[in-house]
């Protein structure tokens, strides 16, 4: 008699649950709620609005989730934060990193409920839907859906940023351009390490002011500038280090070899070129979340594609880069890095 049982599949088939849990706690601010310390289920449904029949279980999956811990039972339990709540999920914390959650709650979710209809066409589920019009352009004409994107690529990114910062040494360069740069975190995670390396962060029209406005809360006007700059259409900033931070994978095949042969007729001779992605691994089996993301880059933008780290560093030596390697960061992401 086989040993296989089917709870494999009923998991994965069901694994929304789980995810909708998590993403609804946090669209309520659940764990903001419990920033300051513990609270009875009774205030915390009160304060959250939460029906009373609803309750128990949301809060109690969200602590066999391993996200909450609570104390005692019934009505009377109080419930706090875990770990990993207090230190990610808390708007109120500097290492708040839930914005892209919060994305993926408003907009990727509904998204994906149309991936079969993805699979068979190709086409994108966002809100451009098959208007013709450049996804990024309509995205960030809505201010509020701008925000929203730029919290979340920084919130995403930013355990990355730092982790290649201290697996890269950026001392021996004095100026570093970060294309696609969004609010600017590339830029700020790299001169606070670096205090001799002068950073530009480039973006389109519209991101600029909000990039600078982050720049300047992090006190750094004085060595890091946010520029104007269309990737396709304006020359790229001159630099010794030019940098990608999820940015690749917005755009199909073409256009990142393109982007990739751009970065080094930019660059001087010694200059490096650096792409942060959640780099697929080559054989293509092991990388789940590289493989995923590269579907949600479908689904979301359309004609839009994640790479090996093969693909990379092809791209890259094809380009003229005269060595070009991956290193590890954080859990599924990688950086791409080319020296010219």
């Amino acid at each position: 008699m086989s040993d296989l049982t089917p709870l494999r599949i009923t998991q994965t088939g069901l694994a929304f649950w789980q995810a909708k849990c998590l993403l609804s706690a946090i669209e309520l601010g659940v764990f903001t709620a419990l920033g300051a310390g513990a609270k009875t289920r009774a205030a915390l449904g009160d304060e959250l609005g939460v029906h009373a029949t609803a309750l128990p279980d949301f809060l109690d999956g969200l602590v066999a989730m391993g996200f909450l811990e609570r104390e005692g039972q019934g009505a009377l339990a109080e419930y706090r934060n875990g770990a990993e709540a207090r230190q990610f999920l808390d708007r109120g914390s500097d290492e708040y990193m839930a914005g892209y959650l919060e994305m993926a709650n408003s907009r990727l979710y509904p998204f994906w409920a149309g991936l079969t209809d993805t699979l068979r066409t190709g086409r994108p589920q966002n809100e451009v839907g098959h208007s013709g019009t450049r996804y990024f352009d309509a995205l960030y004409q809505d201010e509020q859906r701008l925000d929203q994107y730029l919290q979340a690529m920084a919130g995403m990114s930013r355990g990355n940023f730092r982790a290649l910062a201290e697996r890269f040494d950026f001392s021996p360069f004095r100026t570093m351009a970060d294309i696609g740069g969004a609010s600017g975190e590339l830029a700020v995670v790299v001169a606070r390490r670096y205090p001799g390396v002068r950073c530009v962060t480039a973006d389109l029209a519209p991101v600029q002011p909000l990039a600078a406005r982050r720049v300047a809360e992090a006190g750094l006007s004085d060595r890091v500038e946010a520029v104007v700059c269309d990737m396709f259409i304006d020359p790229f900033p001159e630099a010794d280090i030019l940098t990608m931070g999820m940015v690749l994978h917005n755009w199909s095949p073409d256009a990142q070899q393109a982007l990739v042969r751009k970065a080094y007729e930019t660059l001087p001779p010694g200059g490096a070129f650096i792409v942060i992605e959640h780099l697929i691994d080559d054989e293509r089996r092991e990388n789940l979340f590289g493989l995923m993301m590269s579907l949600n880059m479908l689904v979301a933008c359309g004609n839009a594609a994640d790479f090996t780290g093969a693909d990379l560093t092809g791209w890259m030596r094809q380009a003229g880069f005269r060595e070009a390697r991956v290193i590890p960061l954080l859990g599924p992401c990688s950086a791409g890095i080319a020296w010219k």
